[in-house]
């Protein structure tokens, strides 16, 4: 996979990036050479490989799951200008 001009410009502008020609050119160089890299990690046999977590072999701590502080909605949502059914009111920001 690789990327044009075209392609890192549109990027650019969906990320709200202002962005020159040359810097374009500059950054259309990278991002192939990043691919690139990523594309040579489809190489690696990872057959029989267990996936992990860390690079050292650990149990996970976990917690008990218990209810703590449960039924107490009404004061969470005590100090909220608009609420409905003890959910958040917000305005509409996209349509």
């Amino acid at each position: 996979m690789s990327v044009d001009i075209t392609t890192v410009k549109r990027v650019a502008h969906l990320a709200r990036i202002a962005i020159s020609d040359d810097d374009a050119e500059r950054m259309t160089g990278e991002i192939n050479n990043m691919l690139g890299f990523v594309a040579q990690l489809d190489e690696v046999d990872v057959e029989g490989v267990e996936p992990m977590t860390s690079a050292m072999p650990m149990k996970m701590r976990l917690r008990d799951d218990v209810v703590s502080d449960g039924n107490i909605a009404d004061a969470v949502v005590a100090n909220a200008p608009v609420t409905e059914d003890n959910f958040f009111v917000v305005p509409k920001m996209v349509e």
